[in-house]
């Protein structure tokens, strides 16, 4: 059959509104709307058989929903009023009765299933340019900033709001200060044992008064109003050690966030200021939804410096020889004791890529080791009971224990943790 033909059984089903006619054809003439082709061949219809033109004021398809483009449009920006958003998608629910009123339409002209358009990606399609007009926000088909779901069925809008991402590193100035919010273990992180303050926490809930994340989460999230920040870090340091120079690698991420386009350098002195001297942040950079995964996942090499007391005395020339058999060495390791408890006891192969120092007396000396990431620098020192091997201590065959420790550098093992592809302008 020819398209006029098609379009002529199509008329003969039953009134049709120009956009479900024209949909049947969508894959023809590229440039036009669905309503373009549908009035288009009404009007040769009517020319060709000398019938009087008529438009349809009803649909048995649609049932009027591709009359409404422009309401769903409006529908949709109001959602969303109050975010700030560059890119956003639409999806549609449509009721099954009108799904199955698509396909009973091309079941009767004798079209294939597959002809033209379904009705939910003009839908997607017609009210998302509208959108875009309306708010001056792009489609993405990736992760948008916002996604909007329009649902057929209730005339609601549903609005998801994708989260925010600011990259960083930060420095951890102090000693005892944890990476992240870390609950009491005696309350839970409730606060209360037996319906009294509990004296494990003094009745706040955390085993440490403060951490980076609630020294620098809080600022970001209320700069993008958001609903949460989540702190994520590459890896983290022990609660004792301080983290130096260049810092750690981490990614806050705002829930709902009402604002996106903040000014890093400014949200990187006001974390500053309010983590007041404890922890420092540097490079803060606006970034995307992989940077979280990339920060989480990377392997990182690092350097420590490490204050290390000796149960015995000494010589020099032998810690020489000592931090010559651990540089470029391969260390097998057992989970250390004081990690077994929340960590699989397993064996782990990690690298020594450096390994230097000197005593500053003869029972102390100050090193500086840089490892393979997952490397229990630690253990690397005291041997944990045979459980590293080799080991400062056996080496030197005498008791050393790290008094001290400090990250110096965290980098990626192969590339950066932040490239271009992840950072935001």
């Amino acid at each position: 059959m020819s398209i006029l033909e098609d379009a002529r059984a199509a008329l003969a089903t039953g009134p049709l509104c120009d956009s479900c006619l024209g949909r049947l054809f969508a894959d023809r003439s590229f440039g036009l709307a669905n309503a373009e082709r549908g009035h288009a061949l009404r009007v040769t219809l009517a020319l060709a058989d000398d019938d009087p033109f008529e438009e349809s004021e009803d649909c048995w398809v649609c049932e009027g929903e591709c009359d409404r483009f422009d309401w769903w449009a409006e529908q949709a920006a109001s959602a969303v009023r109050g975010y700030e958003f560059d890119t956003y998608q639409v999806g549609t629910k449509v009721p099954p009765l009108l799904e199955e009123n698509d396909e009973l339409l091309r079941e009767d002209v004798g079209l294939d299933p597959d002809a033209g358009e379904a009705l939910k990606t003009e839908l997607n399609r017609e009210v998302g340019k509208r959108i875009g007009d309306l708010t001056g926000a792009e489609v993405e088909f990736g992760r948008p900033a916002v996604q909007l779901t329009l649902d057929l069925a209730t005339d609601e809008v549903e609005t998801h709001v994708n989260s925010a991402f600011v990259y960083g590193r930060y420095r951890k100035l102090e000693r005892d200060i944890p990476q992240t919010k870390w609950p009491c273990n005696d309350c839970n992180g409730t606060g209360l044992w037996q319906g009294e303050p509990c004296d494990g926490c003094d009745g706040s809930g955390y085993r440490y008064d403060e951490s980076v994340e609630q020294l620098s989460a809080p600022v970001v999230r209320e700069a993008m109003d958001g609903e949460e920040a989540v702190f994520h870090g590459a890896g983290r340091e022990d609660v004792d050690a301080r983290m130096l120079d260049s810092g750690r690698p981490f990614v806050i991420e705002v829930m709902e966030p009402r604002k996106r386009d903040v000014d890093a350098d400014e949200l990187e002195a006001d974390i500053n200021d309010f983590a007041d001297g404890k922890v420092e942040v540097t490079d803060l950079h606006l970034a995307t939804h992989e940077m979280v995964e990339r920060v989480k996942e990377l392997d990182a090499a690092k350097t420590y410096r490490m204050d290390v007391e000796f149960g015995d005395a000494v010589d020099a020339e032998a810690l020489q020889d000592a931090l010559a058999e651990l540089d470029g060495a391969t260390i097998q390791q057992e989970t250390p004791q004081r990690v077994t408890h929340r960590r699989a006891d397993i064996t782990r192969t990690r690298a020594v890529y450096d390994a230097e120092g000197e005593l500053t007396d003869d029972r102390h000396a100050e090193l500086r080791i840089h490892g393979e990431g997952g490397l229990y620098v630690k253990e690397l020192v005291s041997s944990d009971e045979g459980r590293t091997e080799p080991s400062l201590a056996g080496l030197l065959d005498t008791d050393a224990v790290v008094t001290a420790l400090d990250v110096i550098d965290v980098q990626g093992e192969d590339e950066p943790f932040a490239t271009d592809e992840f950072l935001k302008e």
